[in-house]
């Protein structure tokens, strides 16, 4: 089954102002989300599974894939739809070889050159950026900006997905890159009503 990369939310419990992750994640589902990535840096190995197994009963119930991040291991355990790993994580080739064949595995990347490596070696799709400056993650680097975006979708021909500080006032400057989706932390969860703001995105999106 094909999938869509559209609107695709990473979580980020910090960004929750003390509110459910669960109920949050439906809520954006509701409002139009077409991919989830659990996103956990500072719990223990069984908390994260056990959170990866209750959002797996979560999204499965509206067909949407969930994505594990960096964490092949709780990928594998909860049967998640995929992976998604980073520079400085597991080598591509080692976790397309362990995730096998069925599963979905996505790969971190900053310019064109990185891309490739990705697309040889087995990513089914890229998350490109950081796009704009971005609060959410820390540790992303320079902003690589819509024209190095774009240069990144033209090299490869699997989807490219961009991220980093991209909400509704950029979207459209976003999208005219050609790539296949935007993936959104802050710009959903830190939003008051998520439900409303992941239908603003996607319509603004589709349209």
């Amino acid at each position: 089954m094909p999938v869509d990369y559209s609107l695709y939310l990473v979580s980020d419990r910090s960004m929750l102002k003390g509110r459910n992750l669960f109920q949050a994640v439906e809520e954006a589902i509701k409002g139009g989300v077409t991919l989830v990535q659990l996103r956990e840096k500072n719990i223990s190995s069984l908390d994260f599974y056990n959170i990866a197994l209750k959002m797996k009963e979560l999204v499965n119930h509206y067909h949407v894939p969930l994505i594990i991040n960096d964490r092949l291991d709780i990928a594998l355990a909860v049967d998640a739809d995929g992976l998604h790993i980073g520079q400085e994580d597991l080598p591509l080739k080692i976790a397309r070889k362990l995730l096998g064949p069925g599963k979905i595995l996505g790969y971190s990347v900053a310019n064109r050159g990185q891309a490739l490596f990705g697309e040889r070696n087995g990513a089914d799709y890229l998350g490109a950026g950081t796009v704009f400056p971005t609060g959410s993650k820390a540790d992303t680097g320079e902003p690589i900006g819509t024209g190095n975006l774009q240069k990144i979708k033209q090299a490869v021909s699997i989807p490219v997905v961009g991220i980093g500080g991209i909400g509704i006032s950029n979207l459209e400057e976003v999208k005219a890159t050609g790539i296949d989706g935007i993936s959104l932390i802050s710009a959903i969860l830190g939003s008051n009503d998520v439900e409303a703001a992941s239908r603003k995105l996607i319509n603004l999106w589709r349209k």
